[in-house]
């Protein structure tokens, strides 16, 4: 089974990052991670569908961001297996 979730970078600062996440453009909930304490939160659950699945997902492709790519988070990325 294929697994895609694109991520949208909405806002940035110091402490912490927003994303837009889901299956495609048109679907999608928003997610923050603080950098500090490393806790993600979401902050709106992707109506009518399995966001569970979508936010652990982005989570996952977000900690890459934060611990190996040195805190770099792109406009624009996705977490694909």
């Amino acid at each position: 089974m294929v697994s895609y979730v694109l991520l949208l970078k909405e806002y940035e600062d110091n402490e912490t990052v927003v994303y837009r996440f889901g299956p495609n453009e048109h679907i999608m909930g928003k997610i923050e991670l603080n950098k500090f304490t490393r806790k993600f939160s979401e902050l709106e659950v992707i109506p009518d569908f399995a966001s569970k699945f979508y936010f652990d997902r982005a989570a996952q492709r977000l900690t890459v961001c934060l611990v190996k790519e040195g805190g770099v988070f792109p406009d624009r990325t996705a977490f694909e297996s």
